[in-house]
């Protein structure tokens, strides 16, 4: 049985690990490890040690190819930054109410006019899906 996702922000390597993953849909440690180029080189067995720590997350999900665990993401990016978003979001409104929801809508605002355009088209969508 896989673990159940937990939606928290990733950590730097973590981050570049399932980008990875995601770009090659299924993987191996070794197989991500030769895929990351940079400054910074990693170990082989920092990133088999993040890749199972992705996996007790519930975001890679895993199964024996010989004597290596070849990994999948569980998740699209898209549907793990929703859930991401859903949390912060429930977390503001429940810590904030009406002063977590003018914050986000002027944080809209102030990163993009239409941002503003799009929260309306989804208030009314969600009104007409409750009708």
């Amino acid at each position: 049985m896989e673990p159940k996702v937990v939606f928290e922000p990733l950590g730097e390597l973590e981050a570049t690990v399932m980008e990875v993953a995601w770009s090659l849909s299924s993987s191996t440690a070794r197989e991500v490890c030769d895929r990351l180029t940079g400054p910074r080189e990693r170990a082989y067995t920092t990133i088999m040690t993040t890749m199972d720590r992705l996996h007790r997350k519930g975001l890679l999900a895993r199964e024996k190819d010989g004597q290596a665990w070849r990994y999948r993401p569980t998740l699209s990016r898209v549907e793990f930054e929703r859930g991401l978003a859903d949390g912060l979001a429930d977390e503001i409104l429940s810590a904030h109410g009406a002063t977590g929801l003018a914050a986000l809508v002027d944080a809209a605002a102030r990163v993009d006019e239409e941002l503003l355009d799009q929260l309306t088209a989804l208030i009314e969508r969600h009104r007409k899906d409750k009708r």
